[in-house]
């Protein structure tokens, strides 16, 4: 039977309640799964590596026990946890060739996903907030951005992101799913469940629609202005060297930033389609595969201070500094 006819419900069947979902994965042939595995499970491997790397050079380096680097750290364990919550589950149904989940294991792997996915938007704000204190307010920079003012950032990050993923979460219970149970993804995610909804979702696509505002657009504008302030006091610094080091630093963020922010509201903008397409499975991809691996290499290719003590700690020395 194909993908196109498990989607379709036939005719005079019995609708009943769903209590496992079909997921398809990216391909369907049994050599290009192989394939997919294999990459999976590279990628997995090289993210889970490289985050840890970071966050290790993070807690040992006294040179990166600073604010910056203490919100690095926090979004390397986003990352890690973040490929969790989907790699794995899609290498084991490769292994076993089974390719469903159960409704609560699809509820627990959405909760988890908004919830690292929330945290990681907030934390991505609180980090050029930082970057905004060290460049454009040196003099109250310790102040400002003290260790209970970074605590208090993670904490309401976590608190905000835990709320929003709950909400939704919650809000998915109350629609009837009574088949096709398809969803034509690798993972579980609000739009695909919307469409095999038998219900109204009129509710959840409207609290859909405001945590977008509130997770998306209000971290854009406040990343959007503390850059532009940002820029404009870096273009005043008189030395080419410091200028250079300053927009490293930011160039790193604002990467992160840009892949993040253009994959998230391009995975969110087909709500109203009836069809789920391939790139759909494609943005996926890029949220929760290539964006944790990247993170790690991104900051670590453009930035000295990570470099040094990555290799200060692959050679098992510390700075005395």
């Amino acid at each position: 039977m194909s993908l196109q006819e498990l989607m379709e419900p036939e005719a005079g069947t019995n609708r009943t309640a769903v209590a496992e979902f079909i997921l398809p994965g990216l391909v369907q042939t049994e050599e290009m799964q192989s394939v997919v595995f294999v990459l999976f499970l590279f990628a997995y491997l090289v993210t889970i590596g490289g985050n840890l790397s970071i966050l290790a050079a993070v807690l040992v380096e006294p040179k990166l026990h600073t604010p910056m680097y203490f919100f690095l750290g926090n979004l390397s364990v986003l990352d890690v946890g973040c490929i969790t919550v989907t790699v794995p589950a899609v290498l084991g149904r490769l292994l076993s060739r089974k390719c469903t989940i159960s409704y609560d294991a699809c509820l627990s792997q959405l909760f988890f996903f908004h919830l690292l996915a929330g945290v990681e938007c907030f934390l991505l704000t609180a980090m050029a907030y930082d970057r905004f204190l060290a460049i454009c307010r040196p003099l109250t920079y310790s102040t400002c951005m003290s260790q209970t003012v970074q605590r208090m950032l993670v904490a309401v990050s976590w608190t905000c992101a835990f709320t929003n993923a709950l909400t939704h979460t919650i809000a998915l219970t109350t629609l009837n799913f009574c088949g096709p149970s398809v969803i034509n993804h690798f993972y579980c995610d609000l739009p695909q469940l919307f469409q095999l909804s038998c219900s109204s979702t009129q509710l959840n696509e409207l609290l859909l629609f405001v945590a977008a505002a509130f997770m998306a657009v209000v971290p854009l504008v406040l990343i959007s202005v503390s850059y532009a302030h940002v820029v404009a006091a870096v273009l005043q610094i008189r030395s080419a060297e410091s200028r250079k080091k300053a927009f490293s630093t930011c160039g790193s963020h604002l990467t992160v930033v840009g892949i993040f922010y253009g994959t998230g509201v391009f995975s969110y903008m087909r709500l109203g389609s009836v069809e789920s397409s391939d790139k759909d499975k494609g943005f996926g991809v890029f949220m929760t595969v290539i964006n944790p691996m990247l993170n790690p290499l991104i900051y670590s290719l453009r930035n000295t201070d990570v470099q040094g003590a990555l290799c200060q700690l692959l050679v098992g020395k510390r700075s005395l500094t």
